[in-house]
């Protein structure tokens, strides 16, 4: 078996033709055209690594763990696979596994290749910045003269990007191309091919700019704020103009790799799994970004296709059961007939290949310390904790660093040791207080929030969110959904307390896990 894994950063599914988008995805669409197309497919931690963490190990990590680091109790896919004679290969210009939050998890992999670059990745190193050249030409939303800080590293980075093979994600499909050259006759491999793109900030090559005009007039504006929109029109059509160009940059590179394909005729003995780990609100909602409102469908409502050389009958089809991005690591371990740790919540989805069938009954899913969100597949249900700021929340870790710092030494000062969960194999944890002491409590932590309703939709009248029902009944069983399934991630007690639910019994407990 072979397989290559196709991971994209901030792709939204309404920008997908093949999912009724609204933009122009020839290669998207040619590779759903081979595929099977999950239509009910949900995120599970956010933002970005805690997503990974979610895609390596098969359980959620929003209940104990911010952003952080692989753990030594995880069970990650390319360690497992190594362990059963399948190689495995990352290219990536996600600079953020090489940040203190990340650097657990490129090394899971035998080889990978990490390309420089994408947003503030700490890359140019110029000491005296030309600094009114820069501010000549950039929006003033977007400009800092502040060293290290992201608008001023990202500045410095992008002058290096003048031709499109100079585009980290470029980069990374030719890397991509390059290894399949090498390793496309053997077998028992998985190539992990993951871009930074279409995440912000949104800058393409200018081909891909082309019949994009926005109307807008003013200095570089690609790096939209992680706030409520209040740009002017130019300006907000401009934004999206960006990220519009980014995906089409993300499907004509998308484009080699199924020529590639074509060419070598590899669709009869290697699969391609594509997804996202989170979408991006381009303005819905009265939101740009992701983090400091609810995580309406558009962040968490994502594509996946997958195209199986054993299912190639069944290409074009669609599947309406409600899956999660925990369920890729089992979906690979089964590929490669790699048996399923205990500790894994994921399900496999090659039996949805062949037929569309139930999975689970619902999905939670969201960022630590903000709300608990649920989804049956009908109903979207945001339960926020009446006192986001309530001193009841922790992280569990033995991985103490955060996106791009270690815990400071004041947050770790009130520590304390914990037994740990039936998923740390026996391994005692840190009980570490999220309080303003965390140097992230106001980027990732419950005080990045500023939309805290807890709120009920029906996707069924109401597909955009747009409305709020209230419905008792629903709520109370949409409640009833989260708490079990809170208790089969082996949620800490305090989780309950804050988000005012009943913790279950003990037996309800036990019934929960079996």
């Amino acid at each position: 078996m072979k397989a290559v894994f196709v991971l994209y950063d901030s792709l939204n599914r309404h920008a997908l033709g093949c999912y009724g988008g609204g933009m122009e995805t020839r290669n998207f669409d040619r590779l759903a055209a081979r595929s099977v197309r999950f239509d009910n497919h949900y995120v599970g931690s956010l933002p970005c690594m805690p997503a990974r963490r979610d895609m390596q190990t098969g359980r959620l990590s929003l209940l104990h763990r911010a952003w952080g680091p692989l753990e030594p109790y995880d069970n990650a896919f390319p360690d497992l696979l190594a362990e059963h004679g399948v190689y495995s290969h990352l290219v990536t210009d996600h600079y953020h596994y090489w940040e203190d939050g990340g650097a657990t998890f490129h090394g899971r992999y035998d080889t990978f290749e990490l390309v420089r670059g994408q947003e503030r990745d700490p890359w140019q190193a110029v000491v005296e910045p030309d600094w009114a050249a820069i501010e000549a030409h950039t929006h003033p939303r977007q400009f800092s003269r502040k060293r290290r800080e992201k608008f001023a590293q990202y500045a410095l980075n992008r002058e290096r990007f003048e031709r499109m093979e100079d585009f980290p994600s470029y980069q990374c499909f030719a890397h991509a191309l390059r290894f399949l050259d090498r390793n496309r006759d053997s077998d028992n491999w998985l190539l992990h091919l993951e871009t930074f793109d279409p995440h912000e900030p949104f800058h393409a090559p200018d081909a891909m700019r082309e019949g994009l005009d926005s109307g807008y007039q003013g200095p570089r504006f690609d790096w939209p704020p992680y706030a409520r929109v209040s740009e002017t029109v130019a300006e907000q059509a401009e934004l999206r103009a960006n990220y519009h160009a980014l995906v089409r940059l993300c499907d004509h590179e998308l484009g080699l790799l199924l020529d590639y394909f074509d060419a070598h005729d590899l669709w009869s003995d290697t699969a391609i799994i594509l997804t996202t780990d989170h979408g991006f609100l381009l303005g819905e909602h009265g939101w740009w970004a992701k983090l400091t409102m609810p995580c309406f469908n558009e962040v968490a409502h994502i594509p996946l296709l997958v195209a199986h050389p054993d299912f190639r009958s069944r290409a074009g089809e669609s599947r309406r059961a409600l899956t999660q991005t925990i369920d890729l690591m089992p979906t690979i371990l089964d590929m490669f007939d790699v048996p399923v740790p205990e500790e894994v919540l994921g399900h496999s989805l090659l039996p949805l290949l062949e037929a569309d069938r139930p999975l689970r009954e619902a999905a939670i899913y969201g960022v630590f310390g903000s709300a608990l969100n649920v989804t049956d597949g009908r109903y979207t249900y945001f339960r926020y904790p009446a006192d986001m700021r309530a001193e009841n929340l922790f992280q569990y870790t033995l991985m103490p660093a955060h996106m791009r710092c270690m815990f400071s030494v004041e947050e770790l000062r009130d520590a304390e040791l914990h037994e740990g969960f039936g998923f740390t194999k026996g391994v005692p944890l840190l009980k570490v207080p999220a309080t303003p002491k965390s140097p992230v409590y106001f980027g990732h932590g419950p005080g990045a929030q500023q939309q805290t309703d807890t709120v009920l939709f029906d996707l069924a009248t109401d597909p955009g969110q747009l409305n709020p029902i209230a419905d008792p009944v629903v709520e109370a069983r949409m409640a009833a959904l989260a708490t079990r399934l809170m208790a089969q991630n082996d949620a800490p007690p305090e989780a309950y307390d804050r988000l005012g639910l009943t913790r279950p019994s003990p037996a309800a407990l036990e019934g929960a896990a079996s």
